[in-house]
């Protein structure tokens, strides 16, 4: 089973079938990921896989990221290491930009191996989660997809708006989850089921037939879906 994985949206294009059907894709430069800790039931009370996706630079990075990658000599760790508490294993690689955790089964993954795209070969179809772009506060008609007031003569001014929505002398308030104008967008997104089209072993690339939340250069988080 694929641990998961981290990536960039590169855009959306579309796609001939060999029976030749035009499907639209979205484009992925998926991997390759560091793994950087493997979290145990013992130790930490769950399973997962933390991988780290795209290099920071070391002049630009924090002495505890870069402490989270290689090993750094400090009085905290002689300590640990005179009392003989084992330390964490480390990746040896250089600091990363995003890191993200994946649950599930741990077998066979060891810190400081890399997760490239051909883990998804075999995967028919994935889920992925990203930020969807922010569209700052929006009315109901853009939010909701209402359908606005009418346009004729009696309509005067409110064209765009949402309607009554208020209840009567009982309870005389609004209800919590009212739809109404607000903010839109900026969330954290999942769209589930997603087939995969094509994989691109030697550009990293991973092409799913739909889209897929965010913007361009938005990085998501690609695993294998558990819906039937």
């Amino acid at each position: 089973m694929a641990i998961g994985l981290l990536g960039r949206k590169v855009g959306m294009t579309q796609i001939y079938e060999e029976s030749g059907t035009v499907i639209p894709v979205t484009v992925i430069e998926a991997g390759p990921c560091d793994v950087l800790q493997v979290r145990t039931q013992d130790r930490d009370g769950y399973e997962a896989v933390q991988l780290g996706y795209l290099d920071r630079p070391r002049r630009l990075a924090r002495r505890s990221e870069r402490g989270h990658v290689a090993k750094i000599e400090s009085k905290r760790s002689k300590r640990r290491a005179a009392a003989g508490i084992e330390l964490l294993p480390k990746p040896d690689c250089e600091p990363k930009r995003f890191i993200r955790e994946f649950r599930g089964p741990i077998d066979g993954v060891e810190v400081g191996q890399q997760v490239a795209v051909d883990s998804l070969a075999e995967v028919g179809s994935v889920d992925v989660t990203g930020t969807s772009k922010g569209r700052g506060f929006s009315g109901a008609m853009k939010r909701h997809n209402f359908a606005g007031q009418r346009a004729s003569h009696g309509v005067k001014k409110c064209h765009r708006h949402l309607g009554g929505t208020g209840c009567s002398a009982y309870p005389s308030r609004l209800f919590k989850g009212k739809k109404m104008p607000g903010q839109y967008g900026a969330a954290r997104t999942t769209v589930r089921n997603l087939k995969v089209v094509r994989v691109d072993t030697d550009k990293n690339l991973l092409v799913l037939r739909g889209a897929i939340p965010g913007p361009n250069g938005g990085v998501v988080m690609i695993r294998e879906t558990n819906k039937l």
